[in-house]
């Protein structure tokens, strides 16, 4: 006879456990309980079956996994938070009694972080648990920087103390002090949301979301709890990441901190990097981007470097004209090989890969020969990070912006750029300038300009590092009209909508067919328009009175349903008819262009086709199976989807394109 199972002890039900005996099993309280879970990276799992599980179940239990909270029994952090809990108690036992003086001492025994700064506990083991590898915090770095950025950013209250928001501020500089020193920023974008920015950091794209530096308002539906434990566990995260990647790159952690600077607002210019002089046998070891941590044995590379200069003064020894032509052979193949293969479809209609492109210009010089001064009114803190990342050194602000500026002088004649965000005023010359020099010979106003300066709206500079050349000044002066912003982290596909290329060259033949006979028809309303307007002036007040009671009679006969060419045609003759019968005149032929005409054949002709392929298509759906046919009704679905928002959108553009024609006449 085989073993009988007791109920509780086999299949899903020993598999899960609810909230309530996972509590109990660990024995401490449900915040302490949600802040372990947040921590360890264990969240609740949904089984299959309730009712295998727990019969007693409702829609509102949440179970884990057992071995999850089995994990939870040796965690370290579980006797803190009891050694809280007992604590607490004989604070609230003393005070019970009216013993206030023992209440006090076990006060001051505890562990208080808003008043010692000495936290309670340190999260480092669950880091070093979670990510066993570098590049496996790299990979969970977004949803952390994101939130240190957004909290860094809030005004303190009870829920959000100015500690915390302290702490995650001056962890946010230095990851960006970073990024500025390896020149790692590589695209930007400015959204609804926020500023998006995205970095490459030893081969790992990491994307996170900045948001504007605006007065945040605090709303109640928020629990900033369950937020503040998410915060604790990134400031550690980020804490770890920020030492290993200063120190790959030899530079001492944590940099000097300026507390003067940071209280005038200098954010960047508050922390001074400092490099670590690692020394081996009167050599320096050359400082890496984090790719090779440890250098070259010194004897084996001075031996190396032996070895090629003998090389070298081999060969400067003597004429060598066959070895030359060699070489030169050589550097030819060497040349021809240079270019990049592409990758090409090798049937119509199919995938398009990214192709292959050399860079041809350094990020980190970019913006390296370029003085910028930026206005009052423009972002200063994205605008100053961006620009150094992509090796701007010298920028200037107005002094009522911060400290850290490379001149608070706007009339400094070292600048080469200015951005400015503010309607164009000109410059006023004064009447008695000694016309020395240009710059001294011109009193400028308020909001003014300067002679010798490309003065540019702040989307010149994410345009340029997102293109990674600088773009035409022309486009982005102050007043004009800018192009569209577009995000760099969307990758077009093919047949859907492009805002870069033309619209004739995306949209199909129906579209343009369909655009062209709109405009014969409003230029042919404009024309009977006006021949209206002619016979009207040219009859007396009996016709006036006439065409007044057709219009009401033409309102109440209205056609409904002109969807079909022929039938909205006939329509339009019939009130032609109606309005010479009323008027007394003869029925005007109506005179097509040929051209139109053949555009109408023409669309006549391509919705033949188009019906004739739906026709094929049906039959050919036919032959497949029930499986295999809803699979494509399903994935047809999908493209006539697509297609449908992507013709919104060139629907919307040329509508905006013939706005703007129609404005410039």
């Amino acid at each position: 006879m085989g073993r009988i199972k007791k109920k509780g002890q086999a299949g899903q039900a020993k598999n899960y456990i609810t909230r309530t005996q996972a509590v109990k099993k660990l024995q401490i309280s449900l915040p302490d309980f949600r802040k372990l879970c947040i921590w360890k990276g264990i969240y609740p799992r949904e089984p299959r079956n309730r009712k295998k599980v727990s019969k007693s179940s409702t829609a509102s239990t949440t179970f884990y996994y057992t071995k999850d909270i089995q994990y939870l029994l040796h965690e370290p952090l579980l006797q803190k938070f009891r050694d809280q809990k007992v604590l607490e108690k004989k604070i609230s036992r003393a005070l019970g009694r009216g013993d206030v003086s023992d209440a006090a001492r076990f006060e001051r025994n505890a562990a208080r972080p808003e008043k010692t700064g000495k936290p309670r506990y340190t999260l480092n083991h669950v880091i070093r648990e979670r990510y066993p590898t570098f590049i496996d915090a790299l990979r969970d770095l977004d949803d952390c920087l994101s939130m240190l950025f957004l909290f860094a950013n809030l005004p303190s209250t009870v829920a959000v103390p100015a500690k915390m928001i302290a702490r995650c501020e001056r962890l946010c500089l230095e990851f960006q002090h970073y990024l500025i020193v390896s020149h790692s920023l590589r695209k930007s974008f400015l959204s609804i949301k926020g500023i998006y920015y995205q970095a490459n950091i030893q081969g790992e794209d990491i994307l996170w979301l900045v948001p504007y530096k605006f007065n945040q308002r605090i709303v109640g539906d928020v629990d900033f709890r369950i937020m503040g434990t998410f915060i604790e566990f990134y400031m550690t995260l980020l804490g770890f990441v920020n030492y290993r990647l200063y120190t790959s790159m030899g530079l001492k952690y944590p940099p000097k901190f300026d507390q003067v600077k940071d209280d005038q607002a200098a954010e960047l210019g508050a922390f001074a990097l400092e490099g670590v002089n690692l020394v081996s046998n009167g050599e320096t070891k050359a400082i890496t981007n984090g790719e090779a941590e440890h250098g070259p044995d010194p004897k084996v590379q001075a031996e190396v470097n032996k070895v090629i200069r003998q090389l070298k003064d081999a060969d400067l020894d003597g004429d060598k004209p066959a070895e030359n032509g060699a070489t030169e052979g050589a550097e030819e193949e060497e040349k021809g090989t240079d270019a990049i293969d592409k990758f090409e479809p090798v049937a119509p209609g199919g995938d398009v890969l990214p192709q292959p492109s050399y860079s041809s210009s350094d990020p980190s010089t970019l913006l390296s020969n370029c003085t910028i001064f930026l206005s009052r009114e423009t972002p200063r803190q994205s605008l100053e990070f961006i620009l150094r990342a992509f090796g701007c050194k010298r920028i200037g602000w107005d002094a009522v912006l911060g400290e850290g500026a490379f001149t608070t002088d706007e009339s400094d004649p070292s600048i080469t750029h200015q951005i400015v965000d503010r309607p164009v005023v000109q410059a006023v010359t004064s009447a008695g300038g000694d016309g020395e020099d240009n710059q001294t010979a011109q009193k400028v106003g308020t909001n003014a300009r300067y002679p010798g300066r490309v003065y540019v709206q702040p989307q010149w500079v994410w345009d340029s590092i997102n293109d990674e050349e600088l773009k035409s000044p022309e486009l982005y002066a102050p007043g004009a009209q800018l192009p569209p912003h577009l995000s760099p982290f969307v990758k077009n596909t093919q047949g859907a909508y492009d805002p870069t290329l033309p619209l004739e060259a995306q949209e199909t033949e129906a579209e343009a067919l369909d655009a062209e006979l709109a405009d014969a028809a409003e230029d042919g309303e404009e024309e009977d328009a006006s021949e209206n307007d002619m016979d009207v002036d040219e009859g007396d007040e009996d016709e006036d009175e006439e065409d007044d009671d057709f219009e009401e009679f033409d309102e109440d006969e209205e056609v409904e349903d002109d969807e079909d060419d022929e039938e909205a045609s006939a329509a339009l003759q019939r009130q032609r008819e109606l309005e010479a019968e009323l008027s007394g005149k003869s029925v005007k032929a109506k005179q097509v262009d040929p051209k139109t005409k053949a555009k109408l054949e023409a669309k006549k002709a391509l919705e033949k086709k188009k019906r004739e392929e739906a026709e094929d298509l049906e039959r050919a759906k036919g032959m497949l199976s029930k499986k295999k046919r809803k699979l494509f009704e399903q994935m047809q679905y999908t493209n006539n989807k697509k297609s449908a928002e992507d013709m919104k959108l060139r629907a919307k553009r040329r509508k905006l394109e013939k706005e703007l024609a129609k404005g410039k006449a």
